[in-house]
């Protein structure tokens, strides 16, 4: 999803807040059968879908980006998609202003990616929404995507492009990414570079870690990147919580 912005953490009452929602995520995932598979604390993502009635749910805790000595608090992170037949899935995206008690940045869109058992590809298109008064208009994000498996290994390749009218400087461009992950346990360790540009600037390059450990019905999900390029922050950490639900 193109941000439009992030808000930092400004006192304990939000810190608290958050983190309150993250326990109350945790209890409700307490006797649920198994977790979301995908896909934060990533910018890529995979080619697959949810099995139709599955609702996979994601929370971020916290997003830092580190940049010429400033820091850049975002909290809490919401993704949210639904498996429906013939290998759709419905997506959702939130990010809220806490500085502002408002919703920073919004998407909804849907993937289409039929299952193959090693090399499989999919479309993946979100609306970009205007979720406050400062935005105008409606964007869009579009990439193809493509995972191949070769246990305990899985590679995932995105590319697309994007316009976002939504600010007073509208941005168009391109993004892409790749993703390397081994299974190894209860862990799926994993490598991310990904780069974005806008046209008329340079592009924003970033690398590094992540890991998705499973905890029975609930994932922990984190990841740590580092900018390569002027463009990009310096470092980018998150957190994140993920679980599913059957629904029929």
């Amino acid at each position: 999803m193109a941000r439009v912005g992030s808000a930092p953490l400004r006192n304990g009452g939000d810190l608290r807040s958050s983190f309150a929602l993250a326990l109350v995520f945790a209890v409700l995932a307490v006797g649920h059968a198994t977790a979301a598979r995908a896909f934060p604390p990533y910018r890529s993502t995979d080619a697959e879908t949810a099995p139709p009635g599955t609702l996979e749910t994601r929370l971020g805790l916290l997003r830092v980006e580190r940049d010429d000595h400033d820091s850049r608090y975002t909290s809490p992170l919401l993704r949210v998609n639904l498996g429906i037949p013939h290998d759709f899935e419905l997506i959702s995206e939130l990010e809220y202003d806490l500085e502002g008690a408002r919703l920073g940045d919004g998407a909804v869109g849907v993937k289409w990616a039929p299952p193959r058992e090693r090399l499989s590809f999919g479309i993946e298109t979100l609306a970009l929404l205007p979720v406050s008064s400062q935005h105008g208009g409606l964007g869009v994000e579009a990439q193809a995507l493509a995972t191949l498996r070769r246990p305990p290994f899985r590679f995932h390749a995105n590319a697309g492009g994007f316009h976002d009218p939504r600010l007073a400087d509208t941005e168009s461009g391109w993004r892409a990414s790749l993703l390397a992950e081994w299974e190894r346990g209860p862990a799926r360790l994993g490598a991310e570079v990904f780069a974005k540009q806008v046209e008329g600037d340079g592009a924003e390059v970033l690398a590094g870690p992540g890991v998705i450990w499973s905890l029975g019905p609930l994932d922990v999900r984190a990841a740590l990147h580092a900018g390569l390029t002027a463009e990009a922050p310096d470092l980018v950490a998150n957190l994140w919580l993920s679980t599913e639900w059957r629904l029929w």
